[in-house]
């Protein structure tokens, strides 16, 4: 069963890359005009990365990768997707800008990566961990792939967000609950839209996901020797998660009236001087259990 999950998805986001390139929502107007902004809420936590070896985990086709690059990082992106990697390595030449790509499924980056120095930065981002069956074994990879005094940035959809979906909206347009936050198998959908266009259709449909509980990624990243050094929820989302949400003047979203429940989260965390590594060691995530099939969570 654990190849399931991944031949799966791995066609699913084969087949968005195309359709991506040509959405408005990663429009590359800005960004091939030389504009490295991140969203908001990343450029008022990421700090400067002039100088630092970064390496952008499931980097999509590399649009924040090249931004890292913009800003003077010696970034490598790494994703499991070919035409996501084609594509990056093509915006980058196009650009002119000195990013690396490597294509790799993220359990086996550290491997994948065996050339490259350690990092002193791991970089994660938006609707990234909830296509990882096993966040155990990514906080390895995390470990495995930081220097020590290394640190990870991590920004997210908040778990308790993804337990809710519109399908399950009341009756003035608030999403509702669908998913039990302490599941643990994963939700298997066959959906063949996509949400950067909307009048797209997909022929790899199927796509299997999970929700990793705040707490068991804060676990998972201490037990492979990290420290968090901070932790901070947010009312607000770098995509319009559910229909209700509003954008803000900044280009990000929120809750119509009240902050009602946390959109999102970020976090840094910090590998020890004294913690030691395997950097070169495959990491394979545990057996899981897909039998379970459902509607899953607004995971973009």
């Amino acid at each position: 069963m654990t190849d399931i999950w991944r031949h799966a998805n791995r066609a699913n986001w084969d087949e968005r890359v195309a359709i991506h390139l040509a959405s408005e929502m990663y429009d590359q107007t800005a960004l091939r005009a030389g504009d490295s902004r991140l969203d908001p809420l990343i450029d008022a936590e990421l700090g400067d990365v002039a100088g630092l070896r970064v390496a952008h985990l499931q980097c999509h086709f590399g649009m924040d990768t090249l931004r890292l690059a913009l800003r003077g990082a010696d970034v490598v992106g790494v994703d499991f997707s070919a035409p996501a990697i084609i594509a990056a390595r093509n915006l980058a030449a196009e650009l002119g800008v000195a990013a690396q790509f490597v294509e790799a499924d993220l359990y086996a980056a550290p491997t994948a990566l065996t050339d490259h120095a350690r990092f002193d930065l791991v970089y994660v981002t938006w609707g990234a961990l909830p296509w990882l069956p096993d966040i155990a074994g990514w906080a390895q990879v995390v470990a495995a792939l930081l220097k020590p005094g290394g640190a990870l940035y991590l920004a997210e959809g908040h778990p308790i967000a993804w337990a809710y979906d519109d399908k399950a909206a009341d009756a003035v347009g608030r999403p509702g609950l669908m998913l039990p936050y302490f599941e643990h198998d994963a939700y298997i959908e066959d959906d063949e839209t996509d949400y950067a266009a909307p009048t797209a259709r997909l022929q790899n449909t199927r796509t299997h996901q999970f929700l990793h509980r705040l707490d068991a990624v804060i676990s998972a990243l201490v037990t492979a020797g990290l420290a968090i050094e901070f932790l901070h929820e947010h009312p607000r989302v770098a995509w319009q998660m559910f229909r209700c949400l509003e954008q803000c003047a900044d280009g990000m979203w929120h809750w119509p009236d009240r902050p009602w429940l946390p959109l999102s989260y970020s976090l840094r965390a910090r590998r020890s001087l004294a913690t030691s590594s395997t950097p070169d060691a495959k990491i394979v995530p545990a057996p899981i259990h897909t039998g379970k099939v459902g509607t899953s969570p607004k995971i973009r």
